[in-house]
């Protein structure tokens, strides 16, 4: 088991009144699975992700990633199990506009340290997604979708233990959107890499081979989606 997450809870206080957003979650994955979670906006999706992430913490639970407790760790420790066993993908992808293609999938390594080390992956990948000729571009210079490809590829170019995808699809067309899940299943499939996928999408949330709804603060398994 990769990640482990056990009843979470989590609420937003706003004066006397209390939002309660999450409660008693748990949900586990194991390596090479692709876990969907659907609900609608508002239902706590991002919340969620945040908390698996590492980004934000619960009121009560526990989160553990490769069997290490985060809330165990210093910020330091966090940061970095964070760049080693996490990949992050956004709605809104996050590029930095003053670099190119490559340096923008090279950032994560170029934090850890490592970017020689990953140089020729990086050209791999790139070639992997059919962008090799766009490697050296700047995002402004790049599609909607060729920049959604390039944040996937800054997400898995350290080899994490998991990519979470907080509603990758929301801001693309129908045709980006199935290019973007079919390199997730490829991806899934030619690295073994875990993916955790939140939407509000059904045609999203098939792609999981588990596959859960999160609605009135409660994560629910369910096959009929």
């Amino acid at each position: 088991m990769i990640l482990n997450a056990l009843e979470i809870n989590k609420s937003y206080h706003n004066g006397s009144k209390v939002l309660h957003v999450l409660r008693d979650i748990d949900l586990q994955l194991e390596q090479g699975e692709i876990v969907t979670i659907m609900g609608q906006s508002g239902a706590g999706k991002t919340t969620l992700l945040n908390i698996l992430g590492t980004l934000d913490k619960p009121d009560s639970g526990t989160v553990e990633i490769c069997g290490q407790n985060v809330h165990t760790l210093n910020d330091e420790d966090l940061s970095s199990l964070r760049n080693n066993h996490l990949g992050f993908v956004f709605q809104f992808h996050h590029l930095l506009p003053e670099f190119t293609a490559m340096e923008n999938v090279l950032m994560p390594s170029l934090i850890a340290g490592d970017e020689k080390d990953v140089m020729g992956r990086a050209s791999e990948l790139f070639k992997y997604v059919g962008m090799i000729d766009r490697k050296d571009h700047y995002p402004t210079q790049l599609s909607g979708g060729e920049r959604l490809r390039v944040a996937v590829l800054r997400a898995i170019i350290r080899k994490p233990t998991v990519v979470l995808a907080d509603e990758p699809t929301g801001n693309l067309d129908v045709g980006n959107a199935d290019r973007l899940l079919n390199l997730f299943k490829k991806i899934n499939e030619d690295f073994d890499q875990a993916f955790v996928i939140t939407t509000h999408n059904p045609n999203v949330a098939k792609i999981g081979n588990r596959r859960y709804i999160l609605e009135n603060e409660t994560l629910l398994l369910t096959d009929s989606i």
